[in-house]
């Protein structure tokens, strides 16, 4: 089962190819460039630099959000397009759950955040069992100061782009909070294609057509335009 993983819902981009649950190859950038010109570039030169067609590939996975709105969608319109030229099946996965698969070998707790601006974090807690992260919630924005209040002074690793933000605001208050070293922090392909492959086969993948991004808010033009409405109601 040959999974080709696209990520690009934060600040870095990312692909990898695995093989079941053997990364083949993996490609990396958190250079600043905008993820429309880096990401299918990044997924042609690696697959030609592992001599993998694309009709090789069985199925295709992303990180659907949340996350950044520009990026989600530019990597779920990737997919979308290599699905359908190739008619291969897709499926959509947790960008934080995605952190947390790619940071599983430190073990116990993790706490995985994106900045979700305005004091807030999107994040999701998880228990390592094994090699598996288990969910301890769902997916949710909220504010660092009740992230601080829910998880106190127990023993957590912090993952994600808002590791260093989260860690900064709440350590006082939560001094079991401990930094995952810089090159487990961000959401990788091999951890979206890690968190995808149970799904794949347990037959819960979707047609390119049914691929959706997965926002915890709305954009915050739309946030702002129905606030205009309803203060001219």
């Amino acid at each position: 089962m040959k999974i080709l993983a696209l990520e690009s819902s934060a600040v870095s981009a990312s692909v990898a190819l695995t093989e079941d649950d053997k990364l083949i190859a993996q490609s990396f950038q958190n250079c600043g460039l905008t993820h429309s010109r880096t990401l299918l570039p990044m997924a042609e030169a690696l697959l030609a630099n592992c001599g993998v067609s694309l009709s090789e590939v069985d199925a295709f996975a992303v990180a659907h959000g949340p996350g950044s709105f520009t990026g989600v969608r530019i990597g779920v319109a990737t997919v979308k397009g290599l699905a359908l030229g190739t008619d291969r099946p897709c499926v959509g996965v947790s960008t934080l759950e995605a952190m947390a698969w790619g940071a599983r070998s430190l073990g116990g707790s993790l706490c995985c955040v994106m900045d979700a601006r305005a004091g807030q974090v999107y994040n999701a807690l998880f228990e390592v069992d094994g090699l598996t992260p288990r969910r301890l919630c769902d997916d949710r924005a909220l504010k660092m100061t009740e992230l601080s209040e829910e998880i106190g002074e127990a023993p957590y690793f912090l993952v994600g782009d808002g590791a260093n933000l989260c860690y900064n605001t709440i350590k006082d208050s939560c001094t079991g909070l401990r930094l995952a070293p810089p090159e487990l922090r961000y959401a990788t392909g091999f951890g979206v294609a890690a968190a995808a492959l149970p799904l794949i086969r347990e037959g819960r993948t979707c047609t390119p057509q049914e691929l959706d991004a997965f926002y915890l808010r709305r954009p915050q033009a739309e946030r702002e335009r129905m606030k205009r409405l309803a203060e001219n109601k």
